[in-house]
């Protein structure tokens, strides 16, 4: 069982040291590390540069900053490429703790020996710096969430998780292509992990935890939106909207742009900033991108 590491990053490099440690760190070891990095400014090229002699490292400079949606998809890309069994995805400012990734895969087997074959993920417990749950990545439970665990097991069957720490077979990969790249970023994971559960669900290992290096320890709602933060919203906005229209249907479309009008507006978001996402929910009509498939490994 071999398993490829993939980190993207952009701009964090005091991060990006950490998180290579930690993956050094692992009692499990990646079988490949591919770090993908977004056109970073703040002299990560010259340090991996530095770090390329070891053979189980791969760097892959992107020409533009891709977002996250496009760092992941590239990554999973190459990570599909080495031939490994499992592709194990996460950002730059996610810590994995010493036996993440081995008790990672053991949660995963276990799970395909209760579940069967189509177990599509696992994910980790994801803490944040002061050791609390993180807030924005908390997965989304089944009904059923502890049938696992009444055999014993500590996992809990999810639908879908955010990308920080999520262990994905090769044949998923297969299956069910690649994160969209057009997304750049915001729910990208979302929309790509509930792909994969449509016919079996994931789940999340309690006993395989991360550290999320974030700002704030908070959700993420659209009563938050201010100037700074437009830019992402609108992306979050345009990409669910595109999702809940073209891949559920025109109900669950206008539920989307009711429950967005409704929370700017109990939110008290400025009426310039409700005016722009509300454009960008009606993007969502026209915006539809197509699913990427990985070249079959000869």
């Amino acid at each position: 069982m071999t398993v490829a590491a993939v980190v993207v990053t952009f701009n964090r490099l005091e991060k990006l040291k950490s998180v290579i440690a930690a993956l050094e760190g692992q009692t499990l070891r990646p079988a490949t590390l591919l770090i993908i990095d977004n056109a970073s400014t703040d002299g990560t090229a010259d340090y991996l540069a530095g770090l390329q002699k070891d053979a189980a490292l791969e760097v892959v400079t992107m020409a533009t900053n891709t977002g996250g949606a496009g760092g992941f998809a590239e990554g999973m890309l190459r990570g599909y490429a080495t031939g490994a069994d499992h592709v194990w995805i996460m950002d730059d400012d996610c810590y994995p703790h010493p036996t993440a990734l081995e008790r990672l895969v053991a949660g995963f087997d276990d799970a395909v020996a209760e579940l069967g074959p189509d177990v599509p993920f696992a994910c980790s417990v994801v803490q944040f710096t002061d050791g609390s749950i993180c807030e924005m990545n908390n997965p989304v439970p089944t009904w059923d969430w502890g049938r696992l665990m009444v055999k014993g097991q500590r996992n809990v069957m999810v639908t879908a998780c955010s990308f920080v720490s999520v262990l994905i077979p090769r044949w998923a990969i297969a299956r069910y292509g690649l994160p969209y790249r057009d997304y750049f970023i915001w729910f990208d994971d979302r929309e790509y992990t509930l792909r994969l559960t449509k016919v079996c669900p994931g789940v999340q290992v309690l006993d395989s935890t991360v550290t999320h290096d974030m700002g704030d320890n908070r959700g993420v709602n659209f009563a938050m939106v201010d100037t700074k933060s437009l830019w992402k919203f609108e992306y979050g906005v345009r990409n669910e909207a595109s999702y809940q229209l073209h891949h559920r249907g025109v109900l669950y479309f206008l539920e989307f742009g009711a429950r967005l009008f409704v929370s700017l507006h109990r939110g008290g978001v400025a009426y310039r900033l409700r005016l722009k996402l509300m454009r960008k929910w009606f993007a969502g009509i026209r915006f539809n991108p197509r699913v990427e498939y990985p070249e079959p490994v000869r």
